[in-house]
């Protein structure tokens, strides 16, 4: 296994799609439920490289497995504030890659001014709470029925982590 973390380049947008679309389709760990159009992807990743927004990618043996993001909010007043998303196919998960994915990105998106980085996980994804955790942040808040899917709500947590600059 050779894992590399990089930061998103154009030659990773169809592998990332097609792992964003395969997450999604498990209907549990994403607001999306399937992957939006190739073209609608192709075009938020040019913004996020465009804009120098933090998004890096997991790859094992070369091919796309998870990515982790952390994208800046919306307002002036929470310009310091970025919103972490990530996700792993299936067969990369409890391989030790998302750590490092989700620490390089921390990192990107410190290094890039922002203070506070922002997520929200489902109560019932034990495992990504406890990475979560680990890297040190902190549940803010109780979100009763933040997700439906199917007809069937679920609650999530809203965490957070502080940079320890100002």
């Amino acid at each position: 296994m050779r894992l590399s973390v990089e930061a998103l380049a154009p030659r990773h947008f169809d592998g990332l799609r097609r792992a964003l679309d395969s997450v999604a389709r498990e209907k549990r760990y994403l607001a999306f439920t399937e992957a939006p159009s190739i073209e609608e992807c192709r075009a938020f990743y040019a913004s996020i490289i465009a804009n120098g927004w933090c998004q890096r990618i997991a790859l094992l043996d070369g091919e796309v497995v998870g990515w982790c993001d952390v994208l800046p909010t919306h307002g002036q007043a929470r310009s310091h504030v970025g919103t972490l998303g990530i996700g792993l196919v299936p067969s990369a998960r409890r391989r030790g890659i998302g750590e490092p994915l989700m620490r390089a990105a921390i990192e990107a998106a410190w290094a890039s001014g922002l203070r506070r980085i922002e997520l929200t996980v489902r109560t019932d994804n034990h495992n990504a709470k406890a990475l979560y955790e680990r890297l040190g942040f902190v549940v803010e808040g109780l979100q009763r029925r933040s997700f439906r899917v199917d007809g069937e709500y679920a609650d999530s947590y809203a965490m957070a982590l502080l940079s320890d600059e100002p």
